[in-house]
């Protein structure tokens, strides 16, 4: 499979106020369902490609709204998944999966190493150069950062509900998760919960450990029930709930707001 030929259309990566001194530099890797004309849909259904399995709904909007409060740059991924998952190292079976949950995926059986690289180096290595290059930046400016990244997980799983609202995810940097979660207790209506649904041991923080820990960077993924945030107007209000625990325990942690003016 040729590597992708990339139009507006099918732009990999973008990247929203690249600029902008706010504490965090926030990622959403799940951000689109969107799966370039060359991989013919990838032989699946509409329903398919725009279920879960596809991308994280309502996350990119969440994103949003947290880049906006926290004054802070997002880099989102504009390619599905099932395509080449971001938040996984090529070697992973599951960056380019022929199956998840109950949906095969003919278009990603019997890939060569040929066909593999050429997704890795057309969606994957733009993603991980745009991180870089928003990075790369504020450490050269002197301004304080955390990563976070921001996804979204199904009420329920092969026919069982998950039993939390939203999850403070960590690998072995727990700082700014175990700060958050000291102020879960301010949102009493929300079931907040650590490493839940997902943790280290499922392969989800690859992402932290690649572009935070690699970085001695504070870093933490939220997860967020997808059906809380159907919405934009449900979308801003959990914005604003995360951001009213994350930035105290940016604090906390010691990345403080503010550094040299945006453009």
């Amino acid at each position: 499979m040729s590597a992708l030929v990339e139009t507006e259309q099918d732009k990999v990566v973008e990247t929203f106020n690249p600029t902008r001194s706010g504490p965090v530099v926030l990622l959403c890797e799940h951000a689109s369902h969107h799966i370039p004309a060359q991989f013919q849909d990838l032989g699946l259904a509409k329903a398919s490609r725009h279920s879960h399995a596809a991308w994280d709904p309502g996350a990119i909007g969440v994103a949003l709204n947290l880049s906006d409060l926290f004054d802070a740059p997002l880099v989102a991924g504009r390619v599905s998944r099932l395509v080449y998952d971001c938040n996984r190292p090529p070697e992973a079976a599951s960056a380019m999966p022929d199956r998840s949950e109950a949906i095969d995926i003919p278009g990603n059986r019997n890939l060569t190493p040929e066909d593999r690289l050429a997704r890795e180096q057309s969606i994957y290595r733009p993603f991980l150069a745009a991180v870089g290059t928003v990075l790369d930046r504020r450490q050269q400016a002197g301004t304080d950062t955390a990563l976070v990244t921001v996804h979204s997980f199904a009420p329920v799983f092969h026919g069982r509900p998950r039993d939390v609202d939203i999850g403070i995810v960590h690998d072995a940097d727990a700082r700014l998760a175990d700060a958050v979660l000291e102020r879960a207790a301010s949102l009493p209506h929300r079931k907040i919960g650590r490493n839940d649904p997902y943790g280290p041991e499922d392969g989800v923080t690859h992402s932290l450990k690649l572009h935070g820990m690699a970085r001695s960077l504070p870093n933490v993924m939220i997860e967020i029930r997808n059906d809380l945030i159907g919405t934009p107007a449900e979308q801003h209000r959990i914005a604003a709930e995360l951001h009213s625990i994350l930035a105290p325990a940016l604090t906390e942690v010691g990345v403080q707001a503010g550094g040299p003016p945006h453009a």
